[in-house]
């Protein structure tokens, strides 16, 4: 588990189902535009297949994906993990999404720190990149928030349902 001052990152469990679900579903309008996959069609049959292939993640360490959950009253806020493992470079993946009512509270950014100081210890990594698509406004706000350093502007980075957008490349280097 990692910590930070308001919020706790732990692994999914299968309880977190439920959870789960009713996030995606709250937050349809917020994070379907940048997550297609977050539609109003999302059930106990996704989230369960989610969490099943994120302890699949965890046991090959191919990835390490995190719940985040306020730590005072155990309301699940949203995701975040570490992916895309490059172990000869030294590099992976950030990503992040908050819930509707948990966003512009300090989640997201919260999670980019406790994943990086995660990384930086347990992983032997140098690099972290965090790709945001542009237009998505509330997650570069927070990859910068957290620290994270803009390179630039990737052309047709990143895959949005059936489209070719362009993305945001922020990175974070190990101290």
């Amino acid at each position: 588990m990692l910590f930070s001052t308001h919020f706790v990152l732990r692994p999914y469990v299968p309880a977190d189902a439920p959870a789960l679900v009713a996030a995606i579903l709250e937050s349809t309008p917020t994070l379907a535009p940048w997550m297609p996959w977050a539609t109003a069609q999302f059930s106990t049959g996704d989230a369960l297949a989610w969490i099943a292939s994120c302890e699949n993640g965890w046991a090959d360490a191919t990835c390490f994906e995190f719940a985040i959950v306020d730590r005072h009253s155990g309301v699940f806020v949203g995701g975040c993990g570490l992916n895309q493992i490059n172990p000869v470079h030294g590099f992976c993946n950030l990503g992040y999404w908050v819930r509707q009512s948990w966003q512009r509270k300090g989640a997201a950014s919260a999670a980019i720190r406790a994943l990086a100081s995660y990384a930086w210890t347990e992983l032997a990594v140098q690099r972290l990149e965090i790709v945001v698509a542009v237009g998505n406004d509330a997650s570069l706000n927070a990859a910068r928030k957290a620290g994270a350093f803009d390179e630039g502007i990737a052309r047709k980075r990143i895959r949005l349902g059936r489209h070719w957008v362009d993305a945001h490349m922020l990175s974070l280097v190990k101290p």
